[in-house]
């Protein structure tokens, strides 16, 4: 009887699900190569030219959404407009446009328009650093096309051929092939694999790439046979001994027989099977995260309870004065002004762009420390962050392999092990990994690979898999005698050496001797080493090849130790960021014990450890227990990380995290600033708030600091502002009961702020004290309230005294443009210098020094209003020169009110720690 050549299942009508549908990952991770292609309606000869065509066209290229400043993709035109929302989104856009309302209330075009045109340039502003953040951002990513190696059929029932196609051309049911050096494009299931090893961290945070095999797959050809399932065992039990937690699968990255978007390959060739592209990869699920809007950080949190205080003050006083004036003296209409007057005077019209001055200046403070910008927003929050949590690899390490140490089977140093592992690696004749290439980055001297090449012939070589986890070779060094070097993981060496070198003789590896070596090997495990044993063995001469079998009785050489190298700088800036109040806690997908080495060598706090499996067990109170005490947390999925970060930020904390793959895109939208550095993935690039051009944390901690002189720098406007503008109130209520007339009309309210408001745009230039500097720093309601409730009456208590000498020294009531130029040029001088009291918690001769530019421009203000009220200029304004003997007053009260200033604000300091 003929048996029938294989041959493909061809797609029924029952089964559309390749075509019409994305197949999750684990539908198709443990079925057979068969059903794999029966599922997606696809052949091992590929798809033809038609059906690809088919199928790109309903289900779309194989692209992620382009990601932008702040998440956004589209053109250019859509990003500004984006970024132009976002600013007119901002609470203080919002409190600005209700006062312009006020203004065409009450007949004033021309206050309407000086409030558009403030918020206009407040919006502009933004729209300005989001458009150059993403010309910046944009340019890292440069022009790079990719390409995939496919096979493919002209036509229905012909041979398949191999090409080359863009990868955004790549469509489910493709057959794809992978070789060392190339990038997963898409989601695949491998049907056949060859030594295939897959670098997955970006996905999972593993430092060390794992193999890919078809599930149930034996060993390779040639070894000795072994279960899966004793395999698996093996692995458990190893993993016990080491203190890891064994679970089932919670992560589609743990599959063996599927390789995802984004990964890249290491070594060995394989075929897949695409099953997923574009927005439906693994990688697409979580790029989605990304695209979602983020929860409010803590600036978004603090700049709303400010608008809400000032609104509240809005709301009590405007009735207010509205009730008593009306009452007082009848006349509603003039009531109305007055009521106009107060919202005038409690709203700091400048306030959006001061901020948002602010923020720009930061931002280029930032870029000049190599920082790109993407959330405006995002510097002040990088202020008050009190925790940053940071991935390991590539942050806090140089996210490279290099050589640590060569000892014995006891432990004592010994160049022996290391210099039997050169041999094997230079004779080596397969691609090697990175453990090889530090093997030979630190042993390879000048005329090193002469000599060996001078010393030894290769014979023959046992390659390297993930089944095996070790790897042979064998050398001739004389004609009668070979010599078999073998290196891999001790626990896959320990069990094949019947003998050991100790002190340059071969002794016995008893039972205890064993346990001695073993435990050597876990110790440098313990410490976070990567450790390979080296095993040789000398054997007569012959012919023909050498197998599995041959790798016994072999004689332990000793052990090799790795380590991806602590950053220089990283233990620095950890104590400096320690020392600005800010607690680093680590967060890594790699296991427990490179991340107590980690943690140690830099500094943090290594009293427990808390792996992922951990976290599963807590709900979310036992969690924030567990959070508030621990500081190194090793084996964590996305999900991990972002819960942790959540409980957090719940917890009160604000809360940075830096991270740079794609699993750490979670935790990034999550926390108040996510931070990523240039050569992160796209996806946690687009994630993230802060872009990283060095990956050195001192530039971090230097951020935080210049976070912080922002938000310095922005409070001083706010705080010092409201508090004036509130005394301006009280005087107006209180004016309002016994003056015949308005002490000053909205227009020239308007104008008075606006000169005080320009002055302050210098203020991002200012210095900050350093004891401010010294810890976290947020948006403060509360403190807002206590600054307008002390020094908003003692404002009113001088401006009332101003009254008094101009009703009784100058009888200017009876010349009511007299009586609000007097008020006018007092309101305005008094406002500029109690910026340089309040400005810090020192004397204003003391602590830091104002910056020359709020010096010239409160100098400038201050001239200008001189000039409204001493010469024709103020006319249009309806304000009329001062008589000169008023300067007089003025030489007085002015630091008679600075004085008075600096006693409350002392007394304020010692009361509360926070004042400032």
């Amino acid at each position: 009887m003929l048996r029938t050549p294989f041959r493909a299942p061809r797609p029924t009508r029952a089964d559309p699900v390749a075509p019409d549908r994305p197949t999750r990952p684990g539908e198709l991770a443990d079925a057979p190569v068969f059903t794999v292609f029966q599922r997606l309606a696809s052949t091992p000869a590929g798809l033809t030219e038609t059906e690809a065509a088919d199928r790109q066209g309903r289900r779309g290229d194989n692209a992620l959404p382009e990601p932008g400043v702040g998440g956004q993709g589209g053109s250019a035109v859509d990003r500004a407009a984006s970024a132009a929302l976002a600013g007119v989104r901002s609470p203080f856009v919002a409190l600005l446009a209700a006062l312009g309302v006020v203004f065409v209330l009450v007949g004033d075009p021309r206050g309407a328009l000086t409030v558009a045109a403030v918020v206009l340039l407040s919006i502009g502003l933004r729209a300005w650093q989001h458009t150059r953040s993403d010309r910046a951002l944009r340019a890292l990513r440069g022009q790079v096309s990719h390409t995939v190696t496919v096979r493919r059929r002209a036509t229905e029932g012909s041979q398949g051929f191999d090409r080359e196609i863009a990868l955004a051309d790549l469509v489910p049911g493709d057959v794809v092939l992978l070789g060392p050096g190339d990038v997963v494009p898409a989601d695949l299931r491998v049907v056949a694999a060859a030594d295939l090893v897959v670098d997955q961290s970006a996905l999972s945070g593993e430092a060390l790439p794992v193999a890919k095999r078809l599930p149930g797959a034996g060993r390779p050809a040639g070894t000795a046979p072994r279960t899966v399932d004793r395999v698996a065992d093996r692995v458990r039990r190893r993993l016990a001994r080491r203190g890891e937690v064994v679970g089932p699968r919670a992560e589609p990255v743990d599959a063996t027989a599927l390789c995802f978007a984004g990964t890249s390959v290491v070594a060995g060739s394989g075929t897949a099977v695409v099953i997923a592209t574009g927005p439906d990869t693994y990688l697409g699920s979580i790029a989605r995260q990304a695209e979602r809007a983020r929860p409010d950080s803590g600036f978004d949190l603090g700049v709303r309870s400010v608008g809400r205080t000032l609104i509240r003050f809005m709301l009590v006083m405007v009735p207010i004065v509205l009730a008593v004036n009306g009452a007082v003296t009848g006349d509603w209409a003039r009531a109305a002004m007055f009521a106009a007057a107060v919202a005038v005077g409690l709203t700091p019209e400048m306030l959006p762009v001061i901020v948002t001055t602010n923020l720009a200046r930061g931002a280029l403070l930032l870029s000049r420390r190599k920082v790109i910008v993407k959330r405006l927003n995002a510097i002040q929050d990088l202020g008050a962050v009190d925790v940053l949590c940071v991935d390991k690899t590539g942050t806090l390490t140089e996210d490279r392999v290099a050589f640590a140490c060569a000892v014995d089977a006891a432990g004592r140093p010994d160049a022996e092990p290391a210099d039997y592992a050169y041999l094997a690696v230079h004779f080596r004749g397969e691609p090697g990994d990175r453990l090889d290439e530090a093997i030979v980055a630190q042993l390879a001297e000048d005329g090193q690979a002469l000599l060996a090449d001078a010393s030894y012939d290769r014979v023959d070589e046992i390659g390297f898999d993930h089944t095996r986890r070790r790897h042979t070779v064998v050398l001739r060094r004389s004609r009668d005698a070979h010599l078999l070097i073998t290196k891999g993981d001790p626990d896959e060496i320990l069990p094949r050496c019947g003998h050991a070198r100790d002190a340059g003789a071969v002794v016995g590896l008893t039972g205890e001797a064993r346990r001695r070596a073993a435990e050597v090997a876990r110790t440098y495990a313990r410490h976070g080493m990567r450790v390979l044993a080296v095993a040789a063995r000398e054997l007569p001469a012959r012919l023909g090849g050498y197998r599995e079998a041959d790798e016994s009785d072999l004689v332990l050489v000793g052990f090799v130790g790795f380590v991806d190298p602590v950053r220089e700088s990283a233990a620095e800036a950890l104590r400096t960021l320690r020392g600005h109040g800010v607690d680093v806690k680590i967060l890594t997908g790699d296991n427990r014990y490179v991340a107590e080495r980690v943690g140690a060598q830099v500094g943090v706090p290594v009293h427990d450890i808390a792996v992922g499996a951990r976290l599963d067990r807590c709900d979310d109170a036992e969690l924030a227990e567990l959070v508030a005490r621990t500081s190194v947390f090793a084996k964590l999925s996305p999900a991990h990380k972002a819960r942790i970060v959540a409980v957090l930020r719940t917890g009160g904390h604000s809360v940075g995290f830096v991270g740079d793959g794609v699993n750490d895109v979670p935790a990034l939208r999550h926390a108040d600033v996510g931070i990523a550095p240039d050569t992160a993935t796209d996806v946690a690039k687009a994630a993230a708030d802060l872009i990283l051009l060095d990956k050195d944390l001192s530039v971090l901690a230097g951020g935080v600091v210049a976070g912080r002189r922002t938000l310095g720098n922005t409070l001083k406007y706010v705080n010092i502002t409201a508090s004036s503008n509130f005394g301006n109130v009280l005087t107006v209520l209180v004016a309002s009961v016994f003056l015949p007339f308005l002490p000053m009309l909205p227009i020239q309210l308007m104008a008075q702020n606006l000169l005080y408001d320009l002055a302050q745009l210098a203020l991002p230039w200012d210095r900050v004290d350093e004891e401010y500097l010294g810890r976290p720093r947020r948006w403060d309601a509360t403190g807002l309230a206590r600054f307008m409730l002390v020094f908003g009456p003692l404002s009113s208590l001088f401006d009332l005294s101003t009254f008094a000498v101009l009703w009784w020294g100058w009888h200017a009531g009876s010349a009511p443009a007299l009586f609000q130029a007097g008020w006018f040029v007092e309101g305005l001088l008094s406002q500029l210098l109690i910026v340089f009291v309040l400005r810090g918690r020192a004397a204003p001769l003391g602590g830091s020094r104002p910056a020359r530019a709020v010096l010239l421009a409160s100098g400038a203000a201050a001239l200008l209003g001189l000039l409204l009220v001493l010469t024709p200029l103020g006319g249009p304004l309806g304000l009329r020169a001062v008589p000169a003997g008023y300067l007089l007053w003025l030489a007085v009260l002015l630091p008679a009110y600075g004085v008075a200033a600096h006693l409350a604000k002392s007394v304020g300091s010692r009361a509360r720690s926070a004042w400032w």
